[in-house]
């Protein structure tokens, strides 16, 4: 069967997440480039709160991803795809090998500064929401001044907005019988609130290393399949800032044959989302395993 490869965005981040590529020489060579890049060790920030802030998480979210892959890539047979939510979609070009690892964590750095600074004047953040259809959330967005910013599933949804418009946003929900719950995220990405970081992260992207994917991407904006340099910065720049639709990326990979499906760290609910989506699919996650050894024998077996 044929692998596909998922890396999460923020909120699962734990104080164990770098252990497996800490286990394994070449990735540690990932974190040594990385650390060499951003100029302190992101292996430190998993030992405190640190890690959630947004400055911190971008890269390290892509640093643990590109390390583990390191010490799995020549193990595993070549994914057709690879998708990633939300931050995780730039950390996938790291995969393909668009940029490297050392790019690629200041890309990350830039991208979380310029969503910063387009949130400084207002606050915002992220609920994630399960049990209404999107016509009724997308209502009650309207409503209350919210946004969809990713459509994880059909009854599943991310939404962002400024803190008053969010505590309204829940309590409509909360009379509807369903509950938001706040995500440890502290900026609205994927909404209309980061309009000004777009500009901003493409000429980042602009002048960056970045190259045509070897592996396709599939892109978070439209579930299209990105092959090329210039259609990579169409698609990131703006996805900062728009509803990611990650049903639809989980749809055009199993419609392409993808049957097995690997999410890298941290965390296993894009796991949980394959299952509940697909009947003939197999998923895991990394963090479910204790070593990379273990990983790679579980894809033999599932890819045959």
């Amino acid at each position: 069967m044929t692998l596909a490869v998922l890396c999460p965005g923020q909120g699962a981040q734990h104080s164990r997440m770098l252990d497996l590529a800490s286990s394994d020489a070449s990735a540690r060579e990932a974190l040594d480039e990385a650390a060499a890049a951003l100029g302190v060790d992101p292996r430190t920030w998993t030992e405190s709160d640190a890690m959630f802030v947004n400055a911190n998480a971008q890269p390290l979210i892509c640093v643990a991803q590109n390390a583990q892959w390191r010490g799995l890539r020549d193990r595993l047979p070549c994914p057709l795809a690879i998708a990633g939510y939300s931050v995780g979609e730039l950390s996938c070009y790291g995969l393909a090998g668009a940029v490297g690892i050392a790019a690629l964590v200041r890309l990350a750095r830039q991208r979380a500064a310029a969503m910063d600074t387009a949130t400084a004047e207002h606050a915002g953040g992220l609920v994630a929401v399960r049990g209404l259809v999107r016509r009724t959330i997308e209502a009650i967005c309207v409503e209350v001044g919210a946004h969809v910013a990713i459509a994880a599933a059909d009854d599943a949804f991310v939404v962002g907005a400024g803190e008053p418009e969010l505590a309204e946003f829940a309590l409509r929900c909360e009379r509807l019988g369903v509950q938001a719950r706040a995500l440890r995220v502290g900026v609205a990405a994927h909404t209309p609130l980061l309009a000004a970081a777009v500009a901003t992260f493409r000429t980042e992207l602009d002048a960056s290393t970045l190259r045509a994917p070897a592996i396709p991407v599939v892109a978070g904006i439209d579930a299209a399949w990105v092959r090329t340099r210039e259609r990579a910065i169409a698609t990131l720049a703006p996805q900062v800032a728009q509803t990611i639709e990650w049903a639809q990326c989980l749809d055009a990979l199993h419609e392409r044959g993808c049957r097995v499906f690997l999410e890298l760290g941290p965390g296993q609910a894009l796991s949980r989302m394959v299952h509940e989506r697909f009947d003939d699919a197999g998923a895991r996650s990394v963090d479910e395993f204790r070593s990379l050894a273990a990983i790679a024998a579980w894809v033999e077996r599932e890819c045959g």
